[in-house]
């Protein structure tokens, strides 16, 4: 019998960690709180499309079926491709559905012993006899807890759901003084399309926010009541949303996925070499960048609207905050469906709606506000965790990234992975390259380096994310690094970096999922 590996959700993350647990002979044990795999692909906004082209977001040894022929296939599809996945491999029969993991507590070692450790575990091996994690279980149906000892754990969690992100307001500028009805973006997501569309149909909406799900609900808003009573989208900066991939008509990956565009950019370890190059090249990174900023000006007529961001396409992307714009959505603001109104410091709420810090123009009136201001992805996996070292230790410090090694371990929490929480530019790509270097490293294939070197690595990382986003650092992304990130993870497990054929190909075909589908 294998060893047992708890696998903290079934989303794309999980369902990954899952397969590939069960290649090396391990007896992975999934629980997920819903009644469904796939995510936060479960409950979606109608109109919500993959983010990424659809030969970025795939499986390496399972294609999408010839049925699909969108590059941006929408929800049903998605969920289709996952749940073919998960069938195709069994993975199923090891998933405990309606189960939520209420907390995680190491057992087997004294926190003293803990911070002794020079090596992760103590060993630098990810299994200890000594250690087990004791796993407080839920079941949803029955109620009844249920309690698993485990030698590893992989938490799936992810980052945009459960968790709302709500802000914070002071005494009597809150939700509590308005008249009518606040509620967060996953309130919104979770009702079936019909009560959806009820929900909003006759009001005036304000939608709070300008990410993915901001736009999304304000079609939907604008689909329901035109100019009649036009939504509201209040937000507080412009961001570079791209109508399409294709910049000029030249493939986005060509200027942000090959090896060639990773010259132009400083890397975390990079040698003297590579540090010169990229800053010889710097021109050719400013150049790509605003090659792609016209485009999506003039396709837009973001100038028109008086929405052209004031950062750079690079810094967006090295955000992990590209998102596409939905089709049409200009059309509406120009048609006065959709208003756009910019609140660069603050808003409070009153009787009648919304005030906007430093506009005197009156308050926004309005009967129903959605606030699309993302998830406490953060927040979530510290609470996870019964000891409060542990909850300190995965929170790290908030003006750094989340401390993870290869974005996977935390050098000082033992027998314990986090696939899934650090962004990417596609979120299945990356995930599936952390699950293969996770089971080489539970199988035996390499260790890992001493605490003190994979905390030196963590910081160069953060080095490398502060650089090149500014005021709009996030957390955990490796933003437009995508190649030189794999590029440490192969290293690691034995295999060649290099996955082309050929010098020219290797520096300027774009790198995908199935370039890495064996070793």
């Amino acid at each position: 019998m294998g060893k047992k590996v708890a696998i903290i959700g079934a989303g794309i993350s999980g369902l990954l960690a899952c397969k590939y647990t069960l290649s090396k002979g391990f007896q992975p044990i999934v629980f997920e709180a819903s009644r469904s795999i796939g995510g936060v692909w479960t409950k979606t906004i109608e109109s919500t499309k993959l983010q990424t082209p659809k030969a970025l977001y795939e499986f390496s040894d399972f294609p999408w079926p010839s049925s699909v022929t969108e590059d941006f296939p929408n929800q049903h599809q998605v969920m289709d491709y996952i749940q073919s996945y998960a069938q195709h491999f069994d993975l199923l029969k090891h998933i405990k559905f309606n189960t939520k993991v209420c907390g995680l507590e190491f057992e087997g070692s004294s926190e003293d012993e803990l911070q002794s450790w020079s090596l992760w575990g103590g060993t630098g091996e990810p299994f200890n006899t000594k250690g087990k994690w004791k796993v407080t279980v839920e079941d949803k149906i029955s109620p009844s807890t249920e309690i698993y000892l485990v030698d590893f754990v992989v938490l799936c969690i992810g980052r945009f759901s459960g968790v709302p992100n709500i802000p914070q307001f002071p005494l009597n500028k809150g939700p509590e003084e308005f008249h009518g009805e606040v509620i967060h973006s996953m309130e919104y997501a979770a009702k079936d399309y019909e009560s959806a569309a009820e929900f909003v149909k006759g009001k005036q909406v304000t939608v709070v926010g300008f990410q993915k799900s901001a736009l999304d609900i304000a079609m939907e808003c604008s689909n329901a009541n035109g100019v009649e009573n036009p939504c509201t989208v209040l937000y507080k900066t412009e961001h570079w949303n791209v109508p399409d991939y294709l910049p000029w008509g030249v493939p986005m990956a060509l200027l942000y996925l090959n090896r060639f565009s990773e010259l132009l950019v400083h890397k975390p370890g990079e040698g003297l070499l590579l540090s010169l190059l990229a800053a010889i090249l710097s021109p050719l990174r400013w150049a790509f960048s605003k090659f792609v900023e016209t485009y999506i000006d003039k396709k837009l007529g973001l100038s028109k609207y008086g929405m052209v961001p004031k950062h750079s396409f690079l810094q967006e992307i090295s955000s992990c905050l590209i998102s596409t714009v939905p089709e049409k959505f200009y059309d509406r603001v120009q048609e006065g469906s959709i208003v756009l109104k910019k609140s660069p410091k603050s808003f409070s709420f009153c009787q009648e709606g919304i005030l906007v810090e430093g506009d005197n123009s009156g308050p926004v009136k309005t009967d129903l506000v959605i606030l699309a201001t993302g998830y406490r992805g953060d927040k979530k996996l510290k609470d996870i965790f019964v000891s409060p070292t542990f909850q300190d230790y995965i929170a790290g410090s908030p003006k750094s990234t989340l401390p993870l090694y290869r974005e996977c371990i935390h050098a000082r929490i033992p027998q314990l992975a986090v696939i899934g929480f650090s962004e990417s530019i596609s979120n299945l790509y990356t995930s599936e390259m952390r699950c293969r270097w996770l089971a080489e490293l539970l199988g035996g294939t390499f260790k890992v380096p001493s605490i003190k070197e994979m905390e030196k690595d963590v910081k160069r990382w953060d080095e490398y994310a502060k650089r090149y986003t500014g005021k709009y650092y996030r957390r955990s992304c490796i933003g437009a690094l995508h190649i030189w990130y794999n590029d440490q993870i192969c290293k690691d497990m034995g295999w060649n970096p290099k996955r082309k054929k050929g010098l020219l190909a290797e520096l300027f075909e774009p790198y995908c999922p199935t370039d890495y589908i064996s070793s």
